[in-house]
């Protein structure tokens, strides 16, 4: 099955993006920075253009067909690939994109992060799997690029950046997932300085494949202790093949077939199974940052991971709205309520409020998902470029803050949107003929991918609000407060300030309550009070986003201002129930015992 005909105008709004992109970040002001004094928005524009045509013909095009074609290992124990997975992949390095954002000195084009974000999000939106080698790459290379030696830098480098090599982050082990103290891949250093390591790596996404010459593995391994936890970790740059030539000891041992995203290899890998008569057990590897220090460098790595799985949940999203809005708007199905009987035709399925009240609940989760991690990719850009020193640390503390809700908040509700949009379709959202199915299964593993939902909610709370005693969330709710107050300047959106104020004024108050309760009774709330402030957040950037939109009177910024209402009145009074159970601190989790599950 071929599947459905997927064009750019169906993967995403380019109206919306640019929106996003220039009239609300100001993306140009980034070039006013010596990093990217050299592009202009006449470059940011040929870029986004590219993308986009190259995503829906080379991308779009075989996203079924690697569906229903996942990975098989062959009996030479290779694994088997549709060649388009290839073919879109070779297109995608030629145009220059996964060198775009590195230095000029490593062959870049010192794109901002926040154009290679949206330029990425196309690919996202038209291909899960396929997009996912491209992202990984771009992740292991931006943490070799910050943390590597001279040589490593020199060695491994230029492979990532002109595609002969892929790269990989390898955690997890079959019996630790995300249990990182308990990991026992060990690495032991050898005369020379490099290191042996021996173990197996579970759920490796990308760990094996042949579609670059070379594959680097970054692995997390134990140098030290099993007594010194997390602390006894280091990293180890693993190639698949040496940089002599020689075949590294990493073995393909299993494959994980996944409900979705099957594009992308998802491995078990064995680290130093090599049996060579006379040869050192372990697979050659070369240390990068220092020892002990392994979590702590793999943090680059998995932070951008993070926010980029936040972006493939809203591309995903974002893609299903859309093509669910074109079926709504041609598809005739049933009567207007004042009207039911057989007299009449039947109208488009958007002309029955219920169906509009899904497509626009699936405007506000998408549109306001690409906006939230947008808004965190110019804050990596703050972070690196910001003239003044203060606005650097202000972009780190923030952008720590809201890491964890740009992952978990879009795979959560643009889950929401791609479910709302199979039940748009009717019968056709559970069939594979428009291809919605596909993309439910897609997204439902980015609530999984670079740490689950539970995580991330223990790190905001645990270790980002409590640990400084919700001095950043202050910084962020001060954020809101100035965004209220531009909106209450205008008479048509002062009633939807007061909501979000409100929201932000009691979360706060909330906060406090669970700083000075028992630190178990907090976390067992952590995963609510994600989703709570996670709401908040989204609300704060549509009404800002509204401020924005507020002296234009096209269809565009009414749809903008309608999205905006609809979240504020419709989805921020979910925080309500939520803030009353924080506020309680209830504890009908904690006092549940296990014996009765």
């Amino acid at each position: 099955m071929s599947g459905p005909v997927v064009t750019a105008e169906r993967l995403l709004s380019r109206e919306d993006l640019d929106f996003l992109l220039f009239d609300w970040l100001d993306a140009i002001d980034l070039t006013s920075r010596d990093r990217f004094a050299e592009h202009s928005r006449e470059t940011f524009d040929a870029l986004l253009d590219l993308s986009a045509q190259l995503a829906s013909d080379q991308f779009a095009s075989h996203n079924t067909l690697a569906d229903e074609h996942e990975p098989v290992m062959g009996a030479d124990g290779k694994l088997e690939l549709p060649p388009e997975v290839g073919i879109a992949l070779k297109a995608f390095i030629e145009s220059g994109l996964l060198a775009a954002p590195f230095d000029e000195a490593h062959g870049g084009g010192q794109l901002p992060n926040l154009l290679t974000r949206a330029c990425l999000v196309w690919f996202q939106a038209a291909n899960a799997g396929t997009s996912s080698y491209v992202l990984l790459t771009l992740a292991n290379a931006a943490l070799l690029a910050k943390h590597g030696s001279d040589d490593l830098l020199r060695t491994w480098l230029p492979s990532l950046l002109d595609g002969s090599a892929f790269g990989t982050m390898c955690i997890s082990e079959p019996d630790v997932g995300s249990s990182l103290a308990d990991i026992t891949t060990q690495a032991r250093r050898t005369e020379d300085g490099s290191y042996l390591v021996q173990g197996t790596k579970m759920w490796i996404s990308g760990g094996d494949h042949d579609l670059s010459d070379n594959i680097v593995h970054l692995v997390l391994a134990r140098t030290g202790s099993p007594e010194d936890g997390s602390r006894g970790l280091s990293l180890i740059l693993v190639p698949k093949i040496l940089s002599d030539g020689r075949r590294n000891a990493v073995t393909l041992i299993g494959l994980n077939h996944k409900m979705g995203n099957r594009a992308t290899t998802n491995t078990v890998l064995a680290f130093g199974d090599d049996e060579t008569p006379g040869s050192a057990p372990g697979a050659v590897g070369y240390l990068v940052g220092e020892e002990g220090r392994g979590l702590h460098v793999m943090f680059t790595m998995m932070n951008d991971a993070r926010v980029g799985v936040g972006f493939l949940a809203a591309g995903l999203g974002y893609t299903g709205y859309l093509r669910s809005l074109e079926y709504a708007s041609s598809r005739r199905q049933g009567r207007p309520t004042a009207a039911a009987d057989r007299r009449f035709a039947p109208v488009p399925l958007i002309e029955h409020a219920d169906v509009r009240r899904m497509l626009l609940a699936q405007k506000s989760y998408v549109e306001g998902g690409l906006a939230l991690c947008l808004f965190a990719a110019k804050l990596v850009d703050d972070e690196a470029t910001a003239p003044v020193p203060a606005q650097r640390f202000r972009a780190t503390r923030l952008l720590e803050l809201l890491t964890p809700i740009a992952k978990s908040w879009p795979a959560q509700w643009c889950l929401e949107a791609n479910s709302l949009a199979i039940q748009v379709h009717g019968g056709y959202g559970y069939a594979r003929d428009f291809g919605i199915e596909q993309l439910y299964r897609d997204n439902r593993l980015n609530a999984i991918h670079e740490g689950t939902h539970g995580i991330q909610a223990l790190d905001l709370l645990g270790r980002k609000v409590l640990a400084d005693d919700g001095q950043r969330l202050r910084e962020v709710v001060a954020l809101i407060t100035d965004t209220v107050q531009r909106a209450e300047q205008s008479e048509r959106l002062r009633d939807l300030a007061v909501p979000v104020q409100a929201a932000a004024s009691r979360l706060l108050a909330v906060t406090d309550v669970l700083a000075a309760a028992p630190r178990e009774v907090a976390l067992a709330l952590a995963s609510t009070y994600l989703e709570a402030m996670g709401h908040l957040v989204v609300a704060w950037l549509w009404l800002d986003q509204a401020v924005a939109v507020d002296q234009r009177q096209d269809r565009f910024s009414q749809g903008k201002r309608a999205a905006a209402a609809y979240f504020i009145t419709w989805e921020l009074p979910r925080t309500a129930p939520q803030l009353d159970l924080l506020e309680r601190l209830d504890t009908t989790v904690l006092d549940t015992s296990q014996d009765v599950l």
